[in-house]
């Protein structure tokens, strides 16, 4: 059994310091359910980080210690599951992060890959959740304290038997419930609704876009209309008339002076007090 371990350098085969198989059994667990990969996993990957770059043999050791520590990264991926992201991508996503670690991983700095390769891993799949599934980009602390917020609602959910409250999470999270909130709105930009959705069984064809108000320029023009006739009756009933004409008939000054027979000049003093008459009487209403 130490003759394994205490091969001489050189041997493609040699696992540098004691038995990785117990070294590493605490961190993957040793049971089915604990345990993502195995013990050949770990040779793999120890033969592959002291074989040369130059070998031709390293390309497919490669991609063998890939495919035996696929377990860990599927494992992991799983916990992100039903976040909003299919688990396949996220699979994908963790492989990824799998194959970084891989390729980084240095056994003079330490045998343990697992403590090395979780890191990593999640690293990579918060990293997605952070730049790529957000409609709407907020603050980085937002993303992920809606990640946190995500997790602890499915953890105190399981353990309370009913939906967590904004208290229970804060507690949970150890954090004040001015944060929850404020990471709860930020979640609301996590993925946007197109306003050509259809509401309702969408028979009638309305889209949410119809549902919203919008500013009625002709409500403001209604109020004016009706403000304005107690404020002409204010005016003399030349001055009337020559209000309406310049305003309602669309005449000019020169035309105005013609048809009640006046100058142009007095129509113009005319209609210049009228005006400053009636913003006296609207600035008062």
């Amino acid at each position: 059994m130490t003759a394994a371990v205490t091969n001489p350098a050189g041997n493609t085969n040699q696992r540098p310091g004691p038995n990785p198989t117990g070294r590493h059994g605490p961190a993957c667990g040793s049971g089915p359910a604990k345990n993502p990969v195995d013990a050949r996993a770990l040779r793999l990957l120890h033969t592959l980080a002291t074989l040369p770059a130059e070998d031709p043999e390293r390309g497919t050791l490669r991609e063998r210690t890939i495919e035996a520590w696929l377990p860990l990264a599927k494992h992991l991926a799983q916990r992100f599951n039903g976040r909003g992201e299919p688990l396949d991508d996220l699979t994908q996503i963790a492989t990824v992060g799998l194959i970084k670690a891989i390729d980084r991983f240095d056994p003079e700095y330490g045998n343990d890959f697992a403590a090395y390769a979780v890191p990593t891993i999640v690293g990579e799949i918060k990293r997605h959740f952070r730049d790529r599934t957000w409609d709407i980009r907020v603050p980085r602390r937002l993303q992920e304290l809606k990640l946190d917020i995500n997790e602890a609602t499915a953890t105190l959910a399981q353990q309370l038997g009913r939906s967590p409250t904004i208290t229970d999470i804060a507690t949970h999270l150890q954090r004040p419930e001015d944060d929850i909130i404020e990471g709860l709105e930020g979640a609301r930009a996590y993925s946007a609704i197109s306003l050509q959705t259809l509401v309702g069984t969408g028979i009638d064809g309305t889209e949410l876009g119809d549902l919203f108000g919008i500013d009625d320029t002709e409500l403001a023009l209604a109020e004016f209309r009706a403000s304005l006739g107690p404020a002409l009756e204010t005016l003399a009933e030349r001055e009337q008339k020559i209000i309406i004409l310049r305003f309602f008939g669309n005449l000019t000054q020169t035309q105005i002076a013609h048809h009640i027979g006046i100058s142009q000049m007095h129509v113009s003093r005319l209609l210049t007090k009228s005006l400053a008459t009636l913003r006296t009487q609207f600035s008062e209403t």
